[in-house]
């Protein structure tokens, strides 16, 4: 394939636009940074993992800025008020105004934590993602959905913030395990099932490029993927209809996650059986044929992403955590399914007895 290099990307939202920037050892650019601080003041928000890959490269590019930094523990079951409220201690304690700027130098996890800090500190001050996984990359860090969990569902607590400017180094995914790429190629596979079946067929042709980080296979998949989320962003940024659609599998997924106290399973993991769960009550509804749903099972697979949920999952977890989805509308229950590949809707009309034989399929008890 062709060598791609830089890439730039506009989230259109009026007077709260952004750019995202795409391309490898943009750490080390300061005017991506300069150009979306306007004042002097910087708190860097990261992780114990992440910080001592990165942390230093981005510090060299803040010369002549006051930069603090929060080091948080790494993980999704950190995702918290407890973690939240660690980066207001820092931001007080080192006197931040409501002219500083944040900037989320991690995963999705740290990516939601900041953007929500963000919002909330003085009543809403800058930030900029700078996200280090191929998940984040391509999905928690554009389109403003920021966040922290509850010990009783995912993502319950936080508020739709846009960032000033959303950096992608593709460099920081050599440093990725190779489970957390996959991860990532979960939501990427999403992107193709709900909005765009040549970019699906795309990835059916290149996964295994994209596994070896490709240079230019991982950088049009990620910028696919991020001009698709912000296309969908753009028509509908509260997600009062069509954002919902990038949801698909996320209800599963969700209880998946929750199941496991958030500590065994990876989102994107999560979100992969998620997804073929949508598609089998898809085909049972009469939406997507066999050889749809055969093709979607096979390229997740090919992924090297699961295809069960845990073997000790049974239906009534499955429903007892889907009952408080985020979907959910005056006590209806609505999915994201598909209509075809490429094409998806939200939906609460669905066959019970339907949601009930796919979840039969995918449970033993």
């Amino acid at each position: 394939m062709k060598q791609m290099t830089m890439e730039t990307l506009q989230v259109e939202l009026g007077d709260r636009s952004y750019p995202i920037y795409i391309g490898a050892g943009l750490l080390k650019v300061s005017s991506y940074f300069t150009d979306a601080i306007r004042r002097k003041q910087v708190m860097i928000v990261t992780n114990e993992t992440i910080a001592p890959l990165y942390l230093a490269q981005l510090e060299a590019s803040l010369e002549g800025f006051q930069v603090d930094k929060t080091i948080l523990e790494d993980g999704e079951q950190f995702k918290n008020l407890d973690s939240l409220n660690n980066i207001f201690d820092h931001l007080l304690t080192q006197k931040h105004n409501r002219t500083t700027t944040l900037i989320a130098l991690g995963g999705g996890v740290i990516g939601d934590m900041t953007g929500f800090a963000a919002a909330c500190y003085q009543r809403g001050v800058d930030f900029i993602q700078v996200p280090t996984t191929l998940l984040s990359q391509v999905d928690s860090s554009v389109g403003g959905k920021t966040g922290v969990n509850h010990p009783q569902g995912k993502n319950m607590i936080g508020a739709f913030y846009q960032p000033r400017a959303v950096v992608i180094d593709t460099d920081t995914l050599k440093t990725l395990p190779a489970a957390e790429v996959s991860a990532g190629l979960a939501e990427v596979i999403k992107y193709g099932l709900i909005y765009d079946q040549a970019f699906f067929s795309w990835l059916e042709e290149n996964i295994d490029l994209i596994k070896e980080l490709d240079a230019a296979a991982i950088t049009h998949a990620i910028k696919r993927s991020c001009e698709i989320k912000a296309e969908v962003v753009a028509a509908d940024e509260t997600e009062q209809g069509l954002r919902a659609i990038l949801n698909l599998g996320h209800t599963f997924g969700h209880a998946i996650e929750a199941y496991t106290h958030y500590k065994e399973w990876l989102h994107g993991e999560a979100v992969a059986v998620g997804m073929l769960m949508a598609a089998d009550l898809s085909r049972r509804m009469g939406r997507l044929n066999e050889q749809d749903c055969e093709r979607i099972t096979k390229l997740i697979s090919r992924a090297d992403l699961p295809v069960r949920p845990p073997v000790s999952m049974t239906k009534g977890d499955f429903i007892r955590y889907m009952a408080i989805d985020k979907k959910v509308l005056d006590g209806q229950l609505r999915l994201v399914l598909l209509e075809s590949l490429g094409r998806a809707d939200v939906t609460a009309d669905f066959p019970a007895d339907m949601l009930q034989e796919t979840l039969a399929l995918f449970t033993t008890h």
